[in-house]
C-alpha cells in the first residue's frame, strides 16, 4: 500500500474538500461513445444500437450526454472540449471513435480504432491521450463488411486493413494541463509517421451539451467570437469562459439535431449540429457567418513532411488573460513534473522499471475512464415537464423510476461499456484507493444512495437492465478500501465505514429476501456477472428444473456475510451497539456453511467428495437433485469467504465473545464446518472460512494443475479438463459446455464476453488475495505443490506471488519483443515499431492458452488490478 507524502503538489490538490468545486471540476469526463446507449434510445422496441448509430451521431443532438476523442468537460458536462481531425479523404470529420454494434461484430460490439490513455494525475492536473489516424480514407465500410463472419473466426481489426501500411498515419497527442481550477490548457501535437507528405486538419471543438431543449428553465447558451483569437462562451449555468487560440479559422453552429437529414422534416434552427462537419468536408454554407452558436471549432490545416510535427495551443479560462501564452509552456512543464513526482511516490523505486510502467499505465487508464453519467429513468420513461410520453412497446427499467444519476462515475470502458456496472465499479475502487482514496470512498457510497439503490435494497446493475443480479462484491470493496486507507493514514475512516455498512445492511436484506426464497441460506441469483459460465443460461433454466442452488451465489453471500461481520467488529470498537450486528452475521455465516452441505431431501452437498470440488446443484420438479459437474470458477469462489481476526479484538468485545461462544456451544455441528474459529494460531489469529484445511488442499490440487485451471498467464475461468471432456446435461433438451480459451462461440448475453476458459483479472485478484489471507493463518510451514504434479512445494504466499508473476507476464515483452496480450500481432507493429510497442492496452479478459487480449480493449477498470498485484507482490516479498 502506498503511503502519501503531504507536501507533494498533487496530494495537496487531492486533499481539498469537495474537489468537484476545485481541482476535479474539470477532467476527461466526456464519454467515448454516447451513440448506441440505452439512455439515448427512444425506439419503440428498445433497439438501442440502431436508434442512434455512428452515422446519425454527427447529426443528432443527444439528450443525456456528449462524446469525443480525448475530451474534457466540467463535472456536470455543461461545457465540453475535444479535438476533431480530418485527413482530407474521409467523408466525415473524425469527431468520435468508430466501432461495430453488437449485431455487426462477430463477437459483439467492438471499437475499431487505435488510441491509448497514456497518463493522468488523479485531479487531472495533467493528462495525455494518443490517437492514431491513417493518411488513407478510414475503412468504415470495410470494417463492417469484413466482420460478417462466424463466431469461430477471429475479428477483423483496423490493422488487418491496409490503413496503416508503411506507417502512413498520424500520431495525434492530446494533452491537458491546468493552470488553476478553471484555467485549462490544451495542446494537440500531430506527428506524420509516414514517409511522404500528408495533409491533416485539426479542429479543437468547444460546445455546450444540449441541456436547454428538455428543460425550459434554461435558455440557449451562446458561444461567440469576441476577437480573431478568442471565443467567449456564456451560459446561465456556468457563466462566461474565454477560449483562447492562436490563428486558425473560427466556425460556429448549433448543437441541435439535423432533423432534415435524419427524419426528413424541417430544422428548427438554421445551422445544426453537423454544420461544421459539412462545411469542412463538403464546403457547404452550413456554419453561421455571424460567428455565434452553441457549438464551435477552430480550423487548422497543415501539410506535414515525413516525420514532421505541429502543435496547436488553446486555453479555456474563466479569466480574461492579457497574454494566455506567456506561461503556457511553463505550466505544462510544471504539471508534467508534478505528475512524475506523484507516481514516483506511489510506485517506489525498488519496483522494476517495467513494473512501474505497467502500474502507471493502469492507474492512468483508470483515471481516463471516468465519465459524466446522466440518466433520469422517470423522465426517460414518461418525458420531462411539458413533453409527450415516449412510445415504447416494452419499457426497459420500468421498476427503477426512482433512479436519477447525474455524476462523474468510473466506467468499465468508455467506448465498449459507457455506463457504470455495479460490480465492475467495486473492483475499480480497490485500485483507485491506491491513488485517490477520496474518490474510491465517494464512488462506493454513491451507488448506495437513495437515487441509485432500489427502495427494496438492490444495487443497480447497469442500464441495459438495472435489475440484473451481479455478485455482491460491494462489501468486499468497502472493507478493502477502508483497510488500505487506514494503512495509509494510520486511522480508520469509521464515518465512511459506518455510512456504507448501514446501506449494505439494506442490500444484504434484499439478497436474503429475494435470492433465498425458501429461507434455507442457499442462494440463487441467475446471471451473477459470469455471463456464459453455466451449462445453460442460469436466468432461464430448462423446463423441469425447479430450482438451482448456485455454489457461487451461496459462496458470494458467505463472503458478504463475513465482510459484514468484520465491519461490525471494527465499528464495535467505538460503538458497542455493533456487537449485536457482529453476532447476527456470525450466526448467518455458520448457517450458510451448514446449508451448503444439506440440500434437499437427500441432504446433498455442494461439495463433491468424489471430485473434491464445489458444484451447482439443481432440483428437478420431481424432487430429485443433481450436481452439475462443471469445473469452473463457480467452484473456486468458496475460497473468497475468508477473514482473519486477531484474538485481541475478541478480548476487546466481550459481549460478542460471549454470544459467539454460546452459538458454538449450542450448535457445535455448525461450528465444525468452519475453519479454526475456536483455535487461534501462534500469532493469535483466528481463521473464519467456509473452506476447511482439507478442502482447501484438495481444491488447490485442481486450481494449480496446468491441465485444469492453471495457465501460463493466470487462472482460467473453466478447467481445461473440459476440452476433451465436455459436460452434458440432458433434461428436456441437450445442454453442453466445453473449454473455449478465447472468444465466445455462443451469443449468450450478447456473445461479447466468455467465461468458459479465458483469464479474468478480477477473479484472479480475489484468488490471490484469499491465498494471502490463508497464509496469514497457516504460515510458511503449510506447503502445496506448485504446479500440481511438479514435486515443487511452496507456501501460500509464494503461490500467490507465482500466480501474480504469471498475470504480470501478460504485460511484459515476450521473446518476440511484444506484450504477450498482442499474441496475434500479424503485422509485427507491436513487436517492431517503436511508436506502437511501448503503449499499453488493458483488455477485458485474456485467452486461457496464449494470453491474447480479448473483449473490450480499454477496460482498464478491473484490469487495473494488475497494478495492485504488482505492488502487493513487492510488499509480500519485503
Amino acid at each position: 500500500m502506498a503511503h502519501f507524502t503531504p507536501k507533494i503538489a498533487e496530494e495537496n490538490r487531492l486533499a481539498v474538500p469537495d474537489t468537484y468545486k476545485h481541482w476535479k471540476k474539470w477532467g476527461p469526463y466526456l464519454a467515448e461513445r454516447q451513440w448506441g446507449t440505452v439512455r439515448e434510445d427512444y425506439s419503440e422496441h428498445g433497439h438501442a444500437w440502431d436508434f442512434v448509430g455512428h452515422d446519425k451521431a454527427r447529426s443528432n443532438a443527444y439528450r443525456w450526454g456528449e462524446e469525443g476523442i480525448g475530451g474534457f468537460c466540467d463535472s456536470r458536462e455543461i461545457l465540453c472540449l475535444a479535438p476533431a481531425f480530418w485527413n482530407g479523404k474521409d467523408e466525415i470529420l473524425k469527431e468520435r471513435l468508430f466501432g461495430l454494434t453488437n449485431n455487426q461484430g462477430n463477437h459483439g460490439e467492438d471499437v475499431k480504432e487505435l488510441y491509448f490513455h497514456q497518463v493522468s494525475t488523479p485531479t487531472h492536473s495533467y493528462c495525455k491521450y494518443l490517437y492514431k489516424y491513417p493518411h488513407k480514407k478510414f475503412p468504415y465500410l470495410e470494417l463492417v463488411n469484413n466482420n460478417i463472419r462466424s463466431r469461430e473466426d477471429m475479428e477483423y481489426e483496423l490493422l488487418d486493413s491496409k490503413s496503416f501500411n508503411n506507417n502512413a498515419y498520424f500520431d495525434c497527442y492530446i494533452e491537458y494541463a491546468k493552470a488553476d481550477v478553471e484555467d485549462i490548457l490544451m495542446k494537440i501535437t500531430v506527428v506524420n509517421r509516414g514517409s511522404k507528405k500528408a495533409n491533416i486538419h485539426v479542429l479543437p471543438h468547444l460546445w455546450f451539451r444540449n441541456f436547454w431543449k428538455h428543460n425550459k428553465r434554461f435558455s440557449r447558451p451562446s458561444i461567440k467570437a469576441i476577437s480573431d483569437n478568442c471565443i467567449q462562451s456564456r451560459s446561465i449555468r456556468n457563466g462566461r469562459y474565454y477560449f483562447y487560440h492562436e490563428n486558425g479559422k473560427q466556425l460556429f453552429c448549433e448543437n441541435e439535431t439535423n432533423n432534415k437529414r435524419i427524419y426528413n422534416v424541417d430544422n428548427e434552427v438554421d445551422y445544426v449540429k453537423d454544420g461544421i462537419n459539412d462545411h469542412v468536408v463538403n464546403g457547404k454554407s452550413t456554419v453561421n457567418p455571424e460567428k455565434n452558436g452553441s457549438k464551435s471549432a477552430v480550423w487548422y490545416k497543415f501539410k506535414l513532411k515525413a516525420g514532421e510535427e505541429k502543435s496547436i495551443r488553446v486555453r479555456l479560462s474563466k479569466k480574461k488573460l492579457e497574454n494566455p501564452w506567456s506561461d503556457f509552456d511553463t505550466i505544462f512543464d510544471q504539471r508534467i513534473n508534478e505528475c512524475e513526482e506523484f507516481y514516483g511516490n506511489i510506485l517506489k523505486t525498488d519496483l522494476p522499471k517495467a513494473h512501474q510502467s505497467i502500474a502507471k499505465s493502469a492507474f492512468s487508464g483508470l483515471l481516463w475512464t471516468k465519465q459524466f453519467y446522466y440518466y433520469d429513468v422517470f423522465k426517460w420513461l414518461f418525458g420531462g415537464p411539458g413533453e409527450p410520453k415516449p412510445f415504447r412497446a416494452a419499457a426497459r427499467n420500468f421498476t427503477w423510476q426512482h433512479l436519477t444519476n447525474r455524476h462523474v462515475i468510473s466506467m468499465p470502458d468508455k467506448w465498449e461499456y459507457p455506463w457504470y456496472a455495479a460490480w465492475d465499479l467495486a473492483f475499480h475502487m480497490v485500485s483507485f484507493v491506491e491513488i485517490d482514496p477520496y474518490f474510491a470512498k465517494e464512488q462506493l457510497l454513491l451507488v448506495l444512495r437513495e437515487n441509485y439503490m432500489h427502495p427494496n435494497g438492490q444495487i443497480p446493475a447497469y442500464e441495459w437492465n438495472f435489475s440484473d443480479v451481479n455478485p455482491p462484491v460491494h462489501s468486499w470493496a468497502v472493507w478493502n478500501v477502508y483497510e488500505k486507507d487506514k494503512l495509509r493514514t494510520g486511522k480508520g475512516d469509521t464515518k465512511f465505514l459506518e455510512h456504507a455498512f448501514q446501506k449494505l445492511l439494506i442490500n444484504f436484506t434484499w439478497w436474503v429476501n429475494q435470492k433465498d426464497k425458501h429461507g434455507t441460506d442457499l442462494f440463487e441469483g441467475g446471471f451473477l456477472g459470469l455471463d456464459n459460465i453455466g451449462v445453460f443460461d442460469r436466468n432461464h433454466m430448462p423446463e423441469g428444473v425447479s430450482r438451482m442452488q448456485q455454489a457461487d451465489a451461496t459462496s458470494w453471500m458467505a463472503m458478504f456475510t463475513v465482510n459484514m461481520l468484520r465491519m461490525s467488529l471494527e465499528l464495535a470498537k467505538t460503538n458497542k451497539v455493533y456487537e449485536e450486528s457482529a453476532a447476527k452475521f456470525f450466526r448467518h455465516f455458520l448457517n450458510i456453511a451448514w446449508a451448503m452441505h444439506h440440500i434437499g431431501k437427500k441432504d446433498i452437498s455442494l461439495w463433491d467428495d468424489e471430485d473434491d470440488f464445489y458444484y451447482d446443484v439443481v432440483e428437478l420438479s420431481n424432487g430429485a437433485t443433481s450436481r452439475l459437474k462443471v469445473r469452473s470458477l463457480v467452484g473456486i469462489i468458496p475460497l473468497f469467504a475468508v477473514e482473519i481476526i486477531h484474538k485481541d479484538l475478541f478480548e476487546q468485545l466481550k459481549e460478542f465473545k460471549i454470544r459467539a461462544a454460546e452459538i458454538v456451544r449450542t450448535r457445535p455441528d455448525l461450528a465444525s464446518l468452519i475453519s479454526n474459529i475456536e483455535e487461534a494460531n501462534k500469532e493469535g489469529n483466528y481463521l473464519f472460512s467456509i473452506m476447511r484445511a482439507y478442502r482447501l488442499e484438495k481444491l488447490l490440487i485442481r486450481l494449480l494443475d496446468e491441465d485444469e485451471f492453471l495457465s501460463d498467464y493466470g487462472i482460467r475461468s473453466l478447467s481445461k479438463y473440459h476440452k476433451d471432456h465436455p459436460f452434458v446435461f440432458q433434461h428436456n433438451g441437450h445442454y453442453t459446455i466445453h473449454y473455449e480459451p478465447g472468444e465466445s462461440r455462443s451469443n449468450m448475453f450478447g456473445g461479447n464476453s466468455n467465461w468458459r476458459g479465458p483469464i479474468w483479472m478480477p477473479l484472479n485478484y480475489m484468488i490471490i488475495q484469499s491465498l494471502r489471507k490463508y497464509y496469514t493463518f497457516y504460515g510458511p510451514t503449510y506447503q502445496y505443490e506448485f504446479p500440481t504434479g511438479s514435486g515443487k512445494k511452496l507456501n501460500l504466499n509464494e503461490i500467490a506471488n507465482e500466480l501474480t508473476k504469471r498475470l504480470v507476464r501478460l504485460f511484459e515483452p515476450n521473446s518476440e519483443g511484444k506484450f504477450q496480450y498482442h499474441a496475434d500481432d500479424r503485422n509485427k507493429l507491436f513487436s517492431k515499431d517503436e511508436h506502437f510497442k511501448n503503449h499499453h492496452l488493458f483488455y477485458e479478459f485474456f485467452d486461457g492458452d496464449n494470453g491474447k487480449g480479448l473483449g473490450a480493449s480499454h477496460q482498464t477498470g478491473w484490469t487495473a488490478l494488475i497494478a495492485n498485484l504488482i505492488m502487493e507482490m513487492k510488499e509480500s516479498e519485503s
